[in-house]
């Protein structure tokens, strides 16, 4: 069974940092590129980063690059996405999402950035 849980999400202050976290079951982690989404009140969900199989290729929203980083543990069946300098605007909850087919998600997790 294919399980993906998100953690690390909470309040932070524009300008701060979280380290969020997705820890896979289910399926042959290494094999597949993984994704953070987003979606924010009233508002489409939308792709963040993704990471390939190996992390040897990444692609971000541009309105996150230089300031998010996504990796991946393909050891511990794990991938992170790092954001700092966040934004009111970041506000969100965060999903991770792997590529194998099936359309699999997280239960997501909040994250809000507000003083």
């Amino acid at each position: 069974q294919v399980q993906l849980v998100e953690s690390g999400g909470g309040l932070v202050q524009p300008g701060g940092s979280l380290r969020l976290s997705c820890a896979a079951s289910g399926f042959r982690f290494s094999r597949y590129a993984m994704s953070w989404y987003r979606q924010a009140p009233g508002k489409e969900r939308e792709l963040v980063a993704t990471v390939t199989s190996g992390g040897g290729g990444i692609n971000y929203l541009d309105s996150v690059k230089g300031r998010f980083t996504i990796s991946r543990d393909n050891a511990k069946n794990t991938v992170y996405l790092q954001m700092n300098s966040l934004k009111a605007e970041d506000t969100a909850v965060y999903y991770c999402k792997t590529a194998l087919s099936g359309g699999y998600w997280g239960q997501g997790t909040q994250v809000t950035v507000s003083s």
